[in-house]
């Protein structure tokens, strides 16, 4: 698990993801439903792939991923890993 230092230093180098509930978060919107699941599907596949899932709550056209390693107690590098690849499909 990384610690709050190490934590701070992923974020501050992944824009519009925060901490929270002992998680890093990022929301984002879409143009419509169809959109969010495509994003979610992509998500979905990258997750599989890497076999570290996140809990994703789909809202209408928003869409919200949360990252946190159950097993480990809180964010561990594994997160930040699939934070990155998952921002990398949305330009900011």
């Amino acid at each position: 698990m990384l610690d709050p230092e190490e934590r701070a230093q992923e974020l501050r180098n992944l824009p519009n993801w925060s901490y929270e509930d002992n998680a890093i978060v990022r929301s984002f919107a879409f143009p419509d439903f169809v959109g969010a699941m495509v994003f979610v599907n992509r998500v979905a596949d990258m997750a599989e792939q890497v076999g570290h899932h996140p809990d994703i709550d789909i809202r209408y056209n928003r869409v919200r991923i949360a990252l946190s390693t159950h097993s480990a107690g809180g964010v561990t590098a594994a997160d930040i890993s699939l934070a990155r690849q998952i921002a990398a499909l949305i330009p900011d």
